[in-house]
C-alpha cells in the first residue's frame, strides 16, 4: 500500500496499522471500556492490560494517556504509581500531561519556530515564548484510533494517528503508530514508529508522572542518571547548546541519590527550573536499546528501571504543581508529587545543530523503544 493510500484510509478512520513485531491474539489480557467522550463528541475507550504476574496497565485512546500503572510492592501488594486523573474529565481540562503521549515534537522549541530545508516553521509559542509538547492541540489532546493485540510476552495496544500536513504548523503528513505493550517481566514496553511524505521534525515521547511510594513526594526515591553530561537552559527552559558535565554539581546521579537530597540548593540551574527540568545526555549515543535511569523507592521496595533508544531523558520533578490540580481520589497534587522521566531527543534540537537530529526525511523510518521494567527489593 503506498503511504498516500495509508494516510487517505487514516484520515477516513478505515486503517489501523499492524502493529510492528505484534500479532492479534483472542486472549482475556486485554479489556475494553467506553470511558466517555470529547467536547465533539468522539467516544473514548479504556483499555485493561493485565499480565500474567498480575501486574496491570490501563491506557486510553484519548492522548494514549497512561491511566494507571498496578505494581506490587516488596510484600506482593499491588499499587498505582502513575498520577492522573478518576475519569475521563480531568484529563479533557487543561492539565500537566498525566500520563500523556507527547508529539510531535515532546519538549520545547526556542521561540516557537525552526528552519528546515531553507523553509522556516512557525508554530504556536504555548509556553511563554517557545513551543511545547507538540502545541495547543498536540498528540495528547487527539483520539487514537486504537487495536488490542499481543506482542512479545504480553498483552498490547496498537494506536495510529494521521497527523496531516501543517498541523500545529508542522510540515508533511506523518502517519503514526504506537505499541504499548506488558510483558511477562513487569515491563511497559512503548514502541514509536512513523513515516512522512515530507521532511519534518519529530520527536516522540510519554509524559507518565512517578511516584513508586502510590502517595506523597518524590523526594526519598533514589535515583540513578546513566548520563555524565546534561544540557543547561537559560530562563526560557531552553538548553544553551552547551553539554555540561554533572560532576561536582546537584546534577549528578551517576550513583543512586534521593532526589531530593539536594534539589533546594540555591544553584543557578536548579533556580531556573524549580527544580529538576533538565535533559540529560545518556551514556549510550542512542540507537540500541540501554538503561538509561534507576528508581528505588524504600519503603515499598518498588524499583522501576528505564531502557530507550533515545539519546536523552528529560527528568522533571513535578516542580509546576502547586496543589490546584486535584487528581485520584481528590488528592491536591503539589510540587514534588510525582517524577518524569521523558526519554527524547534533546529539546531544541531542530535549532541545535551539535545535538542529535530529530528530523525525519521523506521515505525514512522513525522507530524508537522505551521500556519501563519494575521489580522490588
Amino acid at each position: 500500500m503506498t503511504l498516500a493510500k495509508t494516510i487517505t484510509m487514516l484520515a477516513l478512520g478505515l486503517l489501523v496499522l499492524p502493529a510492528i513485531g505484534v500479532r492479534s491474539r483472542a486472549e482475556a489480557q486485554v479489556k475494553k471500556q467506553a470511558y466517555g467522550k470529547t467536547a465533539e463528541g468522539a467516544p473514548v475507550d479504556l483499555y485493561t492490560l493485565t499480565n500474567q504476574k498480575g501486574m496491570e496497565a490501563s491506557i486510553t485512546n484519548y492522548g494514549g494517556i497512561v491511566v494507571t500503572l498496578k505494581v506490587p510492592d516488596r510484600g506482593g501488594r499491588p499499587g498505582d504509581v502513575v498520577l492522573g486523573f478518576d475519569s475521563l474529565e480531568g484529563y479533557l481540562k487543561q492539565n500537566p500531561f498525566f500520563g500523556a503521549l507527547v508529539g510531535r515534537y515532546g519538549n520545547r522549541i526556542g521561540h516557537g519556530t525552526f528552519t528546515l530545508n531553507g523553509v522556516a516553521y512557525k508554530l504556536a509559542r504555548n509556553n511563554g515564548e517557545n513551543h511545547l509538547h507538540g502545541g495547543v492541540q498536540g498528540f495528547n489532546r487527539v483520539v487514537w484510533n486504537a487495536k488490542e493485540a499481543a506482542g512479545k510476552g504480553g498483552p498490547g495496544l496498537v494506536l495510529s494517528y494521521l497527523s496531516k500536513d501543517g498541523e500545529e504548523g508542522y510540515p508533511g503528513n506523518l502517519v503514526v503508530q504506537v505499541v504499548y505493550t506488558l510483558t511477562d517481566n513487569n515491563e511497559l514496553r512503548i514502541d514509536y514508529s512513523a513515516s512522512t511524505d515530507k521532511d519534518t521534525i519529530i520527536n516522540l515521547t510519554n509524559h507518565t508522572y512517578f511516584n513508586l511510594a502510590g502517595e506523597g513526594d518524590i523526594l526519598n526515591h533514589q535515583l540513578r542518571l546513566f548520563a555524565e553530561r546534561f544540557t543547561p537552559v537559560d530562563a526560557g527552559l531552553i538548553p544553551t547548546g552547551e553539554l555540561r558535565a554533572v560532576k561536582g554539581t546537584p546534577f549528578d546521579f551517576t550513583r543512586p541519590t534521593a532526589i531530593g537530597a539536594r534539589i533546594n540548593q540555591a544553584e543557578e540551574q536548579l533556580k531556573i527550573g524549580k527544580g529538576y527540568d533538565h535533559n540529560f545526555v545518556l551514556a549510550s549515543s542512542g540507537g540500541k536499546l540501554a538503561q538509561a535511569a534507576e528508581a528505588y523507592e524504600p519503603k515499598t521496595g518498588r524499583v522501576l528501571e528505564v531502557w530507550t533508544t533515545e539519546p536523552g531523558v528529560q527528568f522533571y520533578t513535578g516542580n509546576n504543581l502547586n496543589g490546584s490540580v486535584r487528581g485520584k481520589g481528590g488528592q491536591a497534587y503539589a510540587a514534588r508529587a510525582g517524577f518524569c522521566l521523558e526519554t527524547q531527543h534533546f529539546p531544541d534540537s531542530p535549532n541545535k545543530p551539535n545535538f542529535p537530529s530529530p528530523v525525519l526525511k521523506k521515505g525514512g523510518q522513525y522507530r524508537t523503544t522505551t521500556v519501563f521494567k519494575f521489580a522490588a527489593r
